[in-house]
């Protein structure tokens, strides 16, 4: 192929920050997948276990628009997911205190053990993961924050 006939902009790949993205989540999903099996939880389901429980910590009525919101999980996906979790005995639905349209979400005795454990693992291989940028991680969250924002 001629030169002039490059579609790129970049000279290689690892100039690319979406490829280079792309790559990394790649990688950690993989991960996270692996640590998450032996609970029987997707990610998904972990991330929503773990959003109502960091949301009933902050004692206000976690609904699944909030749940949605604060995960970033579209609000049918998410529908579906606390669909599942209720099945597997992991959250309730309760009538919400001031909105007769909707439910709060609330993790049960064995939703709450569940999620200990599980996030446990997974803040363990967090850590583990992002180790090699040391003292930038915090750089990398404020990053990763900032593109979150537009």
């Amino acid at each position: 192929m001629k030169k002039d006939d490059n579609a790129f902009s970049v000279e290689s790949a690892e100039e690319s920050p979406g490829f280079l993205l792309w790559q990394v989540t790649s990688l950690w999903q993989r991960e996270i997948r692996k640590a998450l099996e032996k609970y029987d939880l997707t990610h998904s389901q972990f991330v929503l276990l773990a959003s109502t429980m960091w949301l009933m910590q902050q004692n206000e009525p976690v609904t699944q628009i909030l749940l949605s919101a604060h995960s970033k999980i579209d609000p049918m996906t998410t529908s579906t997911v606390l669909r599942t979790l209720q099945t597997k005995g992991l959250l309730q639905r309760k009538e919400h205190p001031t909105d007769t349209r909707a439910k709060t979400v609330a993790l049960t005795e064995a939703g709450e053990k569940m999620a200990r454990q599980a996030i446990k693992v997974v803040e363990k291989f967090d850590k583990d993961f992002f180790t090699p940028l040391g003292s930038k991680v915090g750089e990398l969250n404020r990053n990763l924050r900032l593109l979150l924002s537009q």
